[in-house]
């Protein structure tokens, strides 16, 4: 029975790797999005010339959007990947973020609904710089949903701050 036992832990615990295919597609995503960077870029660059006004600083809030997604996208692969897969061994290397290998599961929650609400909030900043391009009721519809995911992060840290106090 015992050997059943190993055996059966044994292959659970070797499922982890079933994970690893998940933040390779992360990895592809951030490719892809380097290239809608790109063709975003080049588009801001023409306007630019074509002496856009308002709509530079609408282009230029959507080059900060997609790099936000990327950096998400990068602390999910990283941290995920060390705490649920396996350790990335880097060596020494000069160029190791700080944070990598430090990042739990829970603060990994709190980067992600705070990224959210970053990108939530140049989402709205962008809708208020084109208000005439929405309703009311698109607007409002924006407002609520952003006021939801700055309530969501302010309830997601107080539970963990609650959680680490026990």
């Amino acid at each position: 029975m015992k050997k059943i036992e190993i055996l059966l832990e044994t292959f659970m615990f070797n499922s982890r790797w079933l994970l690893a295919p998940f933040y390779l597609g992360l990895v592809l995503t951030i490719a892809l999005l380097l290239i809608k960077f790109a063709k975003e870029f080049v588009s801001l660059a023409l306007l630019l010339l074509s002496g856009g006004g308002t709509d530079v600083i609408v282009a230029t809030l959507s080059l900060i959007d997609v790099a936000l997604v990327a950096n998400l996208l990068l602390i999910i692969i990283f941290a995920g990947y060390e705490n649920f897969v396996s350790k990335i061994d880097t060596g020494d290397h000069e160029d190791r973020p700080e944070w990598m290998g430090h990042v739990t599961f829970t603060d990994l929650k709190i980067k992600v609904i705070g990224s959210i609400v970053a990108i939530s909030t140049i989402e709205l900043l962008k809708a208020f710089l084109n208000v005439e391009g929405f309703t009311t009721e698109q607007l409002a519809w924006k407002v609520g949903i952003h006021l939801t995911f700055v309530v969501s992060g302010v309830l997601f840290a107080l539970m963990d701050r609650l959680g680490k106090s026990k």
